[in-house]
């Protein structure tokens, strides 16, 4: 499954999100997989792509980062497969 993760940075603290990611990395269990991501100019929210058989695997990954930033998980779809899946419908 693809998720679009929102990641809101609490204030304060998105060069202490910085600085965990250069010293430990994503820490991303077994089974979740790293797309895509893009950070707004005012460095207050991430919006990634990832992919994960459930999501139980991704709050396994985000509870490494809940005291720096607080997360809105949305499964999504190619906009491909959105489009296949309702033109097949009468």
């Amino acid at each position: 499954m693809m998720f679009m993760v929102i990641e809101h940075y609490r204030p304060g603290k998105a060069a202490d999100v910085y600085q965990r990611f250069r010293d430990r990395g994503r820490m991303l269990p077994e089974g979740v997989d790293y797309i895509a991501s893009w950070v707004d100019l005012e460095f207050r929210r991430c919006f990634q792509v990832m992919e994960a058989e459930t999501i139980a695997l991704l709050t396994e990954w985000t509870d490494n980062w809940t005291d720096l930033i607080d997360f809105e998980i949305v499964s999504v779809q190619t906009s491909r497969d959105a489009a296949r899946m309702l033109a097949q419908e009468p």
